[in-house]
């Protein structure tokens, strides 16, 4: 009985692409310095294949290529790819899992695959997933360590074994690699291991291979990152000194601090702040709420805004798409930097990461052991982490911030955004205290008469 796997088809559509970038779009330039791989060419260009090597390319795994051209490479942009599986095959060589890794990342892309509750899965999952493949390829060039899936239905009990071993072996030296050679932290290898998972259980679930139980035992690294929070001293001189809001603008900073302003205020998720627009404000009787739909929860929220958000909005009124400066994450987080390294009391902060479970201090110049300051630690997350805790600082009940916050009563993620001041553990503390003295106190006015021990 043979199983056939379909990923993909129609050779209609071919286009000529330059070797070198065909390279390029599979491969690190990093890679084609490897060990030598078999090059699938007929015997009529073999004389390509040897000029190939001569220009100095020592490694091409060319699956998808139908000619190869002096100038060029001819590949179909579809193709018919079929993986026959016999009940003699034990497992899937590293070439058919390296496909079967592109059928999935295609089903994502496309929303052939999603999550769990029928919603697309979001663009950076499949960006990982991307990165997986690009991280396994890397791995078996480096490491000369094949990446094969067994087909646990076709094995013995012997051959489990043998199995179970193998994936031992390649789960230790896969993360070995991503800790040693990539320099990755507990956090990403986690990112990494999880996505692979999510491979073994799309091929059990979506493509039908027995790939069995063994991937389940791929230990998931993780690491709580810190997430730093302004004081309510460094908010409110963000928000209201002149002289240094004077100073931004100079530096052309002004934009940035705006919108980390209101990031602050709302508590949104940079990727909800970033896109908002005009629908999502509602005014009313002068006053202004936001209203957003949380990309990440698809919970609806609504903040009013004070009159120091309401001028920020009106400032960028009809001048962009959004309702704020239109910048990539990426470019504000860069520059938010710039703008946080110029709010004063910006003190040296250790930095401190994770590997294999074990706290690294990680430092910005590690020859001369330099610390980082306050201002490298202050990211994006920064603005919802200050805005929750501002809000419980000041008195907001918890229920109300989990509201606007959008997160569900019993989230876990909700506490990690929430940096209690010292000044109010210490009002608390107080409070705590002076109860137990209160309650002494009238016991000691009463007579005494059972022991309560």
């Amino acid at each position: 009985m043979e199983q056939h796997l379909s990923l993909c088809h129609d050779m209609s559509t071919r286009h000529i692409l330059p070797i070198s970038e065909y390279i390029h779009l599979i491969y690190d330039p990093v890679c084609l310095t490897a060990a030598p791989m078999k090059v699938p060419v007929n015997s009529a260009e073999k004389n390509t294949a040897k000029g190939l090597c001569k220009k100095g390319i020592k490694a091409i795994h060319l699956p998808y290529v139908s000619k190869v051209f002096a100038d060029g490479v001819i590949f179909p942009e579809k193709m018919t790819l079929r993986i026959s599986i016999t009940r003699k095959d034990k497992f899937l060589s590293s070439e058919e899992v390296s496909q079967l890794l592109d059928a999935f990342i295609k089903d994502a892309t496309k929303g052939k695959r999603t999550r769990r509750d029928g919603k697309r899965i979001h663009i950076r999952t499949i960006e990982n997933y991307t990165y997986l493949k690009k991280c396994l390829d890397e791995f078996q060039l480096r490491q000369s360590l094949e990446f094969r899936i067994y087909i646990d239905a076709h094995l013995s009990q012997h051959e489990k074994m043998s199995a179970a071993r193998y994936y031992k072996k390649f789960y230790t030296a896969f993360t070995n690699f991503l800790y040693d050679e990539k320099n990755y932290y507990d956090n990403y290898v986690g990112l990494m291991v999880k996505g692979l998972r999510c491979f073994f259980n799309y091929l059990e679930a979506e493509r039908k291979i027995a790939v069995g139980v063994y991937h389940k035992s791929f230990y998931v690294p993780k690491e709580e990152i810190p997430i730093i929070a302004l004081s309510l001293d460094q908010l409110n001189y963000l928000i209201y000194n002149q002289q240094y809001n004077a100073l931004l603008k100079e530096k052309n900073l002004d934009q940035i601090r705006d919108i980390f302003v209101l990031g602050c205020t709302v508590a949104l998720r940079v990727s909800d702040l970033l896109q908002l627009s005009e629908k999502n404000l509602l005014i009313t009787d002068r006053h202004y709420y936001l209203r957003v739909k949380s990309q990440k929860t698809a919970t609806y929220t609504s903040v009013k805004l004070p009159e120091y958000a309401i001028a920020i909005v009106d400032k960028y009124a009809g001048l962009y798409p959004t309702l704020l400066p239109d910048f990539t994450p990426q470019y504000f987080n860069r520059r938010l930097k710039k703008l946080a390294a110029l709010i004063p009391n910006n003190f040296e902060m250790m930095k401190i990461r994770e590997k294999r479970g074990q706290q690294i201090v990680v430092y910005k110049d590690p020859v001369a052991k330099t610390q980082y300051k306050l201002s490298d630690h202050i990211t994006t997350h920064t603005m919802r982490r200050t805005a929750i805790t501002t809000m419980l600082n000041l008195g907001m009940p918890e229920h109300i911030v989990r509201k606007i916050s959008g997160h569900a009563a019993n989230s876990k993620e909700f506490y990690r955004y929430v940096q209690l001041s010292q000044q109010s553990i210490d009002q608390e503390s107080d409070k705590v205290f002076e109860k137990l003295k209160q309650l002494h106190r009238k016991r000691s006015t009463q007579p005494f008469l059972n022991d309560s021990f």
